[in-house]
């Protein structure tokens, strides 16, 4: 039965004899099918944020990394490397470095935050977004931790 649809003479080429209400049938299901999967995969990609609790101690980020520090060096170390424009990082308890970041658009900065605690332990409460091995938190509240530094 020939008819105009590209479709149904896709299936009836390779031997399917199906009607057109049939075919368009097939048709919207393979591409509702194929959209839900193009959403599930793009949206695998993104990571939503969860609202956490962070111990830790502020400090240089170059210093987090390429010393391999479980704590700073001293609080005017770690003043001394942001002053000079070095982000500053909380090292959690359990070795992971959380990235301060900002939600907001353009970003921001957010040593001014952080370096009132430079060199200390801290207990740091925000959104924690993860990508690709990395840590960042949105901070929300921030103090020194009770437990000393």
């Amino acid at each position: 039965m020939p008819t105009s649809s590209s479709y149904l003479k896709f299936l009836e080429k390779d031997g399917f004899d199906v009607d057109e209400e049939t075919a368009m049938k097939s048709l919207r299901l393979f591409l509702g099918c194929a959209l839900l999967m193009i959403v599930a995969v793009a949206a695998s990609g993104y990571s939503s944020a969860k609202t956490a609790t962070v111990k830790g101690y502020v400090l240089d980020s170059a210093c987090a990394f390429t010393k391999g520090l479980s704590k700073p060096i001293s609080a005017d170390c770690a003043r001394a490397c942001a002053k000079a424009g070095s982000p500053l990082v909380i090292l959690a308890e359990n070795g992971t470095i959380y990235w301060p970041i900002a939600d907001t658009t353009p970003s921001s900065g957010q040593n001014d935050k952080l370096v009132p605690f430079a060199g200390q332990k801290v207990t740091a409460t925000g959104k924690v977004f993860q990508r690709g091995g990395s840590s960042a938190l949105v901070v929300e509240t921030i103090a020194a931790a009770s437990d000393g530094k």
